[in-house]
């Protein structure tokens, strides 16, 4: 092929501000520029100083086209063929154009869903690594390539005008001094939110920051991060995304934003544009501002499936560029794709040019953007071949041997509802995982367990709930897996809040359009007494108790735990389980309701976390060393060992683990735990001992100190936390 093309200018009028180097603004002539054959690499466009030079795979298309636009990204004013066409990557360098200048693709080819394919070039396409994307996208019929009667007929209206389009960046920012904190994955703290409704109802931030990542960023937030004491922020997906079509017609928002198109660029709309700060650059005065704070950044990231949805949907990127390499198509009709996330479309892993994009996104957020680490989003998809999930499979093994990569935290999301989507356990070594046995056996045995009478014969037994306390053995150990691996959690933004696990029996999701059919129906919640907001003193001083077992439960507990943002606070989502289209006041967290009493006992167990650090990264084995010291050891109420069918023993939940710590320079610790409804007396263990922490307490305080071999009252739905006594374990005053 020659190694250039012509583009042609339309007879107009240039606007002002085109950036292309050489031309002349408001010349009413024909214009033609060349583009020449440039280089298959990097993908994506890029400015090397003298012109720009653009890379797009797609291995079945017949020709690509540069489309390039006016400033305001309105009016095309060239057009020019991708001159070269190297290993499935199509290429050409433009001359003297500089960064700044706004371009979408066309992608010529034939239409036959039945194959797989559906290109039509009518359709504006963007960069799938666009760094910066220009517009707000609008659900309009010209987005769509199928006919709405005939699918299988091609609707060639132009999109242009009210298409994404990608701007070419070429920034240098300025990271200063900042260093990532390389935090110990064994004194990791995990800590979920969504950016927006985190500051968004925060008084202590100008309002102008709220909601944003400079909110994030203030010092009011940051403040509050260093105080409960967590390490990390674990972010809501950032990526630019588009609302689904459905969502749009209600008046809704996909709020969590687990809909992305562009995995190169920060979503605006989290941006506050103050300042003139871009949102690249504001996203990263975030992280560097966390970064100065002690804090790591992970981001949620949705590698698994694109906005473009089903068959039915609009070709917008992927599906336009190169359908069938993108997406994994049903192997008996490839005019439909296989859906093992529930959305409509997975992204085909098995690709080399598929795993690239998803390589270079991942580490253009460590290099580019300074982030710490990922949670994946139904992660399974990314280790899917050809016979299921592969826990060697191509993504897996190309990210351990990343530079890059495998020196950041990674964090799956276990389970997709494809077949075998289930893999809690199943990831590879160095992976966390959240482990959802860890949530339903703590909600079962602090909420389901604190039903009147037997009206919970799912309540989980002694066993199960030292078997989840403890690292979860059965899931990580025998693969060799570190406890740490396991991330502990109760609550996430996908479910009740912690708050609403203890206020409402049922789901409360009227406000989704779905006649309140969408969301979990097992929650293993329990309202106490009482749906929804009550005045019964009962009701509260329940709720009050079960919200900071379930905490200190957590947070005390073997593994990698995670809050999710607000439940520290009693934020509450009026009942809805399901708020992922809630921009509003359902979502945003209340800080004017906050439960400061929640929060100072948050941290104080934090603290004790920190100083004390009850169980190591380690596997126990429950057997003595040659000084007869156990290194962990399970105790009835009457001081003798828990073992046989004692832990299986049904209307018994009550226990104490004595954990000996003989290989550190620590004292032993002894956790007394009753889901009992009434207080119970345990014998202690001979000794001097202190309490240090009672979740009976508004502020988990405990003064109690005395001798062994004497029974200890231990309060009703509450965890006791003791220490030999002189252990230096009483926290500040300023918690």
């Amino acid at each position: 092929m020659d190694g250039s093309a012509s583009m042609t200018l339309p007879t107009r009028t240039q606007p002002k501000g085109l950036v292309l180097k050489g031309l002349t603004p408001n010349v009413p002539a024909m214009q033609v520029l060349s583009l020449q054959a440039g280089q298959p690499w990097p993908l994506g466009a890029h400015w090397d100083g003298h012109g720009i030079n653009f890379a797009v795979f797609s291995a079945h298309a017949q020709a690509l086209e540069l489309c390039v636009f006016s400033p305001d990204g309105k009016t095309e004013i060239a057009r020019a063929k991708l001159p070269e066409h190297t290993g499935d990557v199509w290429h050409g360098f433009l001359s003297g154009a500089q960064p700044g200048l706004i371009y979408g693709l066309r992608a010529y080819g034939s239409w036959r869903p039945d194959r797989g394919h559906r290109f039509d070039a009518s359709k504006l396409l963007l960069d799938p690594y666009a760094r910066d994307i220009v517009g707000s996208f609008v659900w309009g019929d010209e987005h769509f390539a199928g006919e709405p009667e005939h699918l299988q007929h091609v609707e060639t209206r132009n999109n242009a005008a009210t298409a994404l389009k990608a701007r070419v960046v070429h920034d240098a920012y300025d990271w200063g001094n900042d260093t990532a904190p390389h935090t110990p994955l064994a004194s990791t703290v995990l800590y979920e939110l969504h950016v927006k409704g985190f500051s968004k109802l925060n008084p202590q931030l100008p309002e102008a920051l709220r909601g944003s990542y400079a909110g994030l960023a203030h010092p009011a937030s940051i403040a509050h991060l260093q105080r409960l004491g967590v390490t990390a922020v674990s972010l809501l997906p950032v990526h630019f995304k588009v609302d689904e079509e459905r969502l749009h017609s209600l008046g809704l928002t996909n709020y969590w934003g687990y809909n992305s198109l562009g995995f190169f660029c920060v979503n605006p709309a989290l941006a506050s544009g103050q300042n003139g700060r871009s949102p690249r650059d504001e996203f990263r005065d975030m992280v560097r501002a966390l970064h100065a704070a002690g804090l790591e950044v992970f981001l949620d990231v949705v590698y698994n499936h694109t906005a473009e949805s089903d068959h039915t949907g609009p070709n917008l990127s992927f599906r336009g560029l190169d359908n069938a390499s993108y997406y994994r198509l049903q192997s008996d009709n490839p005019a439909l794709y296989e859906n093992s996330t529930g959305t409509g479309n997975t992204v085909d892993i098995r690709h080399p040019r598929v795993l690239q994009m998803v390589m270079d996104s991942l580490r253009y957020w460590v290099s580019d953007m300074h982030v710490d680490g990922f949670r994946f989003d139904l992660a399974p998809v990314l280790g899917r071949g050809d016979h299921g999930f592969e826990r060697n499979g191509a993504f897996f093994t190309a990210v351990a041997q990343d530079p890059v990569l495998s020196r950041v935290k990674m964090i799956a999301e276990p389970w997709d509802i494809g077949p075998g989507g289930y893999q809690v356990g199943g990831f590879p070594r160095g992976w966390l995982e959240w482990n959802d046995h860890f949530r339903d056996g703590m909600r079962s045995f602090w909420v389901l367990g604190a039903l009147p009478g037997d009206s919970a014969p799912e309540v989980a037994n002694r066993g199960s709930f030292a078997m989840r306390l403890c690292g979860s053995s059965d899931l990580y150990q025998l693969r060799q897996r570190a406890p740490s691996e396991s991330v502990n959690y109760v609550v996430s933004h996908d479910g009740f809040t912690l708050l609403d696990l203890l206020s409402y029996n049922e789901r409360h999701n009227q406000a989704n359009g779905e006649n309140n059919r969408d969301g979990h129906s097992h929650n293993m919640s329990y309202n106490c007494g009482a749906e929804g907001p009550s005045a019964q003193p009962e009701v509260l001083a329940l709720r009050a108790r079960l919200q900071r077992a379930l905490l200190a439960t957590t947070l005390l507990a073997q593994g990698t735990p995670m809050l999710a943002a607000g439940d520290e606070l009693g934020h509450s989502q009026q009942g809805n389980n399901n708020p992922y289209c809630q921009d509003n006041a359902t979502t945003w967290i209340d800080w004017s309701q906050a439960d400061s009493d929640l929060v100072a006992f948050t941290a104080r167990v934090l603290w004790l976390r920190r100083k004390a650090l009850p169980f190591d990264n380690r596997w126990y084995s429950g057997h003595p060393d040659v000084r007869g010291l156990h290194d962990l050891a399970w105790l009835q109420a009457d001081g003798t060992p828990l073992q046989g069918d004692a832990w299986a023993a049904p209307h018994n939940r009550l226990l104490g683990c004595l954990i000996g710590r003989p290989g550190r320079a620590a004292a032993p610790l002894l956790l007394l735990v009753n889901a009992e409804a009434q207080p119970q007396d345990f014998l202690l263990p001979a000794g001097v001992w202190q309490a240090v922490l009672d979740s009976s307490h508004a502020l988990g305080q405990a003064n109690w100190h005395g001798q062994g071999e004497t029974p200890y009252s231990v309060p009703a739905n509450s965890l006791v936390l003791l220490a030999v006594a002189g252990a230096d374990l009483t926290p500040p005053a300023t918690l």
